[in-house]
């Protein structure tokens, strides 16, 4: 039965894979459980053959010591990971978090939206400004990593980058130390650089890996990577310089010097660096220097290092403070500690509170772990949603039965009582015929005497309208005789027929320039209006075109007619019971000389017709 609580920590490294299982022993610290160290060859720092080649390593280093699916916290190779200490000036604690969005703009080689990036905030300077460390890497690389240990049948817990391992590591197991020290991690790819004193944490990333030997042996050596790596680990060392014999072995001899050139390369970087973290980060002197990473136990490496430094060098032992299992083999261990400060660091996330805290997950990563955590519950809510819905379905199909029932015992009733409902609905029908009957005799009876009021109205305008004639005239000659009748009332529709053709095109008067000075002979009298046969035609906004005849009084002043015409007009438009809005004078003023009188035609529209 596994331990419940043990877990992984995988450091994927350029040149090799990490691999160690802790657990957390009755003191609260760590116990190593087992570890391996596989080597992943030069496909492993190639980005294109990497993650088949880790994945590889990985299932074959969990084959081999048995391991079944547990949760694992993982290791960014330092060649993949931007990190960056900037410091900010002293601001309010609300603008921290927008400050350092703008520096990781500034700083990441990259476009944010492709990297995951965090940041710690390790302390404040004697200014008052914050220092913070900044780390980045591209979302592919972690995708990738993501991807290998599901494919693995691992959990990854959190993404850590090998600064921050290294430097959480150092602290748990070399924190009484007083003066400043340094801790040289040399990888294959590249080498990461810490500087620690008392409150204060730098590190700096140096593109210079042990790699850089190998490859350069293989090109003097004209061999192949992977045989002069072995050729490497067996045989070489660093060159001590000036006088020593050279070796008789010709390729410890070009190894040596290889080595040589590439630690005096990587001197002169970390010298560099010494003076900035000294000078401009206000760093005191190194005391002592901690060597780590596969690369560093080459012969003579501390040699070189104390020769150039001048200062004290040792291998770094990141189990210092770590239980060791029983099982575990010492002597194979202690050839190996010091590379293993990544996975020690890794694994004291689980513990407690770190000096350096960073989680370089990206978000569909943290989506997709959140909804694995979830998953059992997913399927236990779909679970007994699907019970709810067979109990639901179950007791809707017995309700169903039941209903059915119901409904084949009123079925009978409701026939009998559909057909008195079509019989009601018949005679229903045949009473609203009959009462709309009756309300239209009723409207018809009150309102049979409209069309005496209508007449009653219109000598009332024709009498009001010789009137005003006359008063016009009278200052031309006294006992003017003014005669006004209609000949004609017929809707609009019927005018042609009504007329006699004589209005088909009815035309405002205002607009006939032969309104007035027309007068003819020799017409029959005028016949009296026949208003019932009109109003059998109107009905609701019907116009009707009136036809009126009047005494010709051109003889007295050329505009008499014309002033009658436009007097019966006025007073139709003040006639409450016509439109004054549809009034108005209509064709030609005709003159009959035969008979002494004139017509002329007006369109008047009723304001409350009669309604048939």
């Amino acid at each position: 039965m596994l331990n419940v609580k043990s877990f992984l920590t995988v450091d994927f490294g350029a040149g090799s894979l990490k691999l160690a299982e802790f657990e957390t022993n009755e003191a609260g610290g760590l116990s190593l459980k087992s570890f391996v160290i596989k080597p992943l060859g030069l496909e492993g720092s190639v980005d294109a053959t990497r993650e088949a080649v880790i994945l590889k390593a990985l299932q074959e280093t969990l084959a081999e010591k048995g391991i079944k699916g547990k949760n694992v916290n993982v290791c960014a190779p330092g060649f993949h990971v931007f990190s960056k200490f900037v410091k900010l000036p002293p601001v309010d604690a609300t603008k921290v978090t927008q400050i350092i969005q703008y520096e990781a703009q500034q700083n990441v080689p990259f476009p944010l939206a492709e990297v995951v990036w965090d940041y710690q905030i390790l302390g404040s300077a004697p200014g008052g400004e914050l220092e913070v460390l900044l780390v980045a890497v591209k979302s592919d690389v972690v995708e990738g990593l993501f991807r290998v240990a599901a494919q693995a049948k691992l959990r990854l817990n959190l993404c850590d980058a090998s600064p921050a391992a290294l430097c959480n590591a150092f602290r748990y197991n070399y924190g009484d130390l007083e003066e400043c020290a340094m801790l040289l991690d040399i990888g294959a790819k590249t080498s990461n650089l810490l500087f620690f004193e008392k409150g204060k944490v730098f590190s700096r990333s140096i593109n210079l890996g042990a790699n850089g030997i190998t490859q350069d042996f293989a090109n003097e050596a004209k061999l192949k990577f992977d045989e002069a790596e072995k050729i490497k680990i067996a045989e070489g060392f660093v060159s001590l310089g000036g006088a020593y014999e050279e070796p008789e072995n010709p390729h410890q001899a070009a190894i040596s010097k290889i080595a040589r050139q590439f630690m005096t390369k990587l001197h002169i970087q970390v010298n560099s660096t010494l003076q900035f973290y000294r000078g401009q980060q206000g760093g005191a002197a190194p005391q002592r220097l901690f060597l780590s990473g596969g690369a560093s136990i080459m012969p003579y490496t501390a040699q070189f290092f104390a020769e150039k430094l001048n200062i004290p060098v040792e291998y770094f032992n990141p189990l210092r403070n770590i239980q060791i299992d029983p099982a575990v083999n010492l002597e194979e261990l202690a050839r190996v500690a010091h590379s293993l400060g990544e996975v020690v660091g890794l694994g004291l996330r689980n513990l407690a509170h770190c000096p350096v805290e960073m989680n370089l997950m990206p978000d569909s990563t943290l989506r997709w772990q959140a909804f694995n955590q979830k998953k059992p519950y997913f399927i236990a809510t779909v679970f007994s949603l699907v019970l709810v819905a067979f109990a639901v379905g179950f007791l809707f199909e017995k309700l169903a039965q039941s209903k059915e029932e119901e409904i084949k015992e009123l079925e009978p009733k409701v026939q009998a009582i559909q057909l008195k409902y079509d019989a009601f609905k018949k005679v229903y029908s045949r009473l609203q015929a009959a009462q709309k009957e009756a309300d239209q005799i009723t409207t018809w009876l009150e309102q049979r005497y409209y069309w005496g009021d209508v007449l009653a109205q219109l000598r009332g305008v024709l009498i009001r309208s010789e009137d005003d004639v006359k008063k016009k005239l009278s200052a031309q000659k006294s006992n003017v005789e003014v005669g006004i009748w209609i000949e004609q009332m017929t809707t609009l529709p019927d005018l042609q027929s009504a007329s006699g053709g004589m209005m088909a095109n009815p035309m405002p008067v205002y607009n006939n320039p032969e309104f007035a000075g027309r007068y003819n002979q020799g017409r029959p009298a005028p016949e009296a209006p026949n208003p019932d046969a009109a109003a059998a035609g109107v009905n609701q906004g019907t116009p009707i075109n009136l036809i009126c005849r009047a005494v010709d009084l051109t003889s007295i002043d050329p505009s008499a007619n014309s002033e009658i015409a436009y007097a019966v007009e006025t007073q139709l438009k003040a006639c409450p019971i016509f439109d004054p809005k549809t009034t108005q004078l209509t064709g030609q003023i005709t003159p009959d000389n035969a008979s002494g009188t004139f017509t002329f035609g007006i369109t008047v529209m009723l304001q409350n017709p009669l309604k048939l």
